[in-house]
């Protein structure tokens, strides 16, 4: 998994995208940070952007659900008018004059729906599961962050190691170079071998800058996915050990527990429940609604007799009444939502199943890749052993120049091939066990 990070590298950046870099920390810019494993993953938690924009939704769905639940109140409105009217009066008789007119009328108006099929009440238990699908979907997010942040760390740690041994091979290079030149300089060796050990340490030095660039790429990817700030000087904290794998869980134990505890699993569950609660909700477009409603209103018009108060006390009237409405014929509009509405509980169980199945071949995938992993690095661990203690007796044997430049440097190849091999073996075994462990819920550390 490690071998391919010209794919994962890439991929990490798109996943994530570079717009993250718009919501950075401002209180860590200019500082220096080093950070370990749980460091990097909880604050990936805290800033990452599609984590937070699911939070937003959260608090959304959160004003559904308490909007679905103000529908059970009863409204109240006020309304209020004041006109003023002029007019030309004539008497009949050939005179006239003019004068003006004012009114108002004034009202509050209140109704609350007593049955309606009960679709308020299911509207809000359907809102309250979309809250729940909420949460969970911040933390199905999460769980992906971690597993980016964890796999982007991993790489680091990598190349870390690849640097320390390269460093290691650089020096090592230097000082049989400068043993050899000793030796041609005094005519023991011919030119040929001088030049041999003078390519081989141009080559350790260009594996090493290799190895430092690559390390350098590999930060500023989980510098992205962490959302840092790029003024930010940050490197990680290695741990003190790494552990091989000792034993593996069962796969069947650890599907189990994920198709039980996975949040993509328990979301599709509440999809389910959501969609069949739009079915109920449809069905309520069948039966008859009933409303109750109340007003108090009164007015005035000036010149109509009485004075202003006395008009509003005189006209001032109360009503109370129920509206029952029944459908009787709806074109099949009522229909057509039910059977939609069924279709979609069919799709959504589909989606279920889908997810269910997904996510057991996701995690048989994983001990898959555990297994390999462990077996690659039994077989990559004597490999190098072996390999390093021929080299070893190489590199005695050239010192005391009773070893041939070729045959020297054949066994460094299959050295360094074999440490390279090894190393990334062992950090492969980590990360797949890691990931393993991680769908058996038990958190991501080292």
């Amino acid at each position: 998994m490690l071998l391919k990070r010209k794919i994962v590298i890439p991929l990490l950046l798109l996943l994530l995208g570079f717009q993250n870099l718009h919501a950075q920390d401002s209180t860590l810019m200019g500082t220096t940070i080093k950070w370990d494993l749980v460091k990097c993953i909880d604050y990936a938690k805290k800033n990452n952007i599609q984590i937070n924009t699911l939070r937003l939704s959260q608090l959304t769905s959160q004003q559904e659900y308490l909007l679905a639940k103000a529908a059970r109140l009863p409204g109240l409105s006020g309304s209020a008018s004041q006109n003023f009217a002029h007019a030309n009066n004539n008497n009949g008789n050939g005179g006239g004059g003019s004068g003006f007119t004012a009114s108002g009328s004034y009202s509050l108006n209140s109704s609350v729906t007593l049955y309606n099929g009960n679709y308020i009440n299911n509207t809000i238990l359907q809102k309250n599961l979309a809250v729940q699908s909420a949460n969970l979907s911040i933390i199905q997010q999460e769980n992906d962050a971690t597993l980016q942040v964890t796999q982007a760390y991993l790489t680091i740690l990598l190349d870390k190691e690849n640097i320390i041994f390269d460093t290691d091979q650089v020096n090592t290079s230097r000082a049989q170079v400068k043993l050899e030149q000793q030796r041609y300089d005094v005519g023991s060796v011919a030119r040929a071998a001088l030049i041999q050990l003078q390519a081989q340490q141009a080559t350790d030095q260009y594996t090493l800058i290799s190895a430092q660039n690559a390390e350098r790429g590999d930060i500023l990817t989980l510098k992205q996915l962490l959302v840092l700030p790029s003024d930010v000087d940050f490197d990680i904290s290695k741990p003190d050990t790494i552990a091989a794998i000792d034993s593996i869980t069962a796969f069947h134990d650890v599907e189990r527990i994920a198709l039980t505890n996975r949040p993509e699993v328990k979301n599709g569950e509440l999809a389910v429940k959501i969609s069949q609660y739009d079915v109920e909700k449809a069905k309520a477009g069948y039966k008859p609604t009933l409303t109750a409603g109340g007003s108090l209103n009164s007015g005035y018009v000036s010149g109509q007799g009485g004075i202003f108060p006395g008009q509003l006390n005189s006209n001032f009237n109360q009503q109370v009444g129920v509206t029952l409405a029944v459908p009787i014929f709806t074109k099949r509009v009522v229909k057509t939502q039910v059977e939609e509405a069924k279709i979609q509980v069919d799709q959504s169980q589909l989606d279920l199943r889908n997810t269910k199945i997904t996510l057991s071949q996701t995690v048989e995938r994983a001990y898959i890749n555990v297994e390999n992993a462990k077996s690659q690095y039994n077989a990559a661990f004597e490999e190098y052993k072996f390999n390093k203690e021929s080299y070893r007796i190489a590199s005695e044997q050239l010192k005391v120049g009773v070893a041939n430049t070729v045959d020297f440097l054949l066994q460094k190849t299959l050295f360094v091939q074999s440490q390279q091999i090894f190393i990334q073996a062992k950090y492969n075994e980590l990360l797949t066990l890691k990931i393993y462990d991680f769908y058996r819920g038990i958190p991501i550390k080292l």
